[in-house]
């Protein structure tokens, strides 16, 4: 079975900067990625890098959010500098198969506050 391990999150004041990485125990995956959940809110994409390097974010996370992956570790990172506010969600780790199912990790909380 494969198990996904955050670490990383917490609390970060507004601008600074939070690292969060995530380990997968097997599988290959297509894609590894973010999602996260705010309170109150739908879970939403974050971020996510394929096997070749491609990524994706979603806006508002743009020129804030790099993420990083090692596919011989089965890693995958989020550096989040200049944080908002609006960035405070639970965040879960996600790892796609090429067959398209999702494994999810249990998730980290971020809070921004100062």
């Amino acid at each position: 079975q494969v198990q996904l391990v955050e670490s990383g999150g917490g609390l970060g004041q507004p601008g600074r900067s939070l690292r969060l990485s995530c380990a997968a125990s097997e599988g290959i995956f297509s894609a590894m990625g973010w999602y996260r959940q705010a309170p109150g809110k739908q879970r939403e994409f974050v971020a996510s890098m394929t096997t070749v390097g491609d990524t994706d974010y979603t806006d508002s996370v743009k020129g804030r959010f790099t993420i990083s992956r090692d596919n011989f570790k089965n890693t995958v990172s989020l550096q989040m500098n200049n944080l908002k506010s609006d960035d405070t969600a639970v965040y879960y780790c996600d790892a796609r198969t090429y067959r398209g199912k999702d494994y999810w990790g249990q998730g980290t909380q971020v809070t921004v506050s100062s």
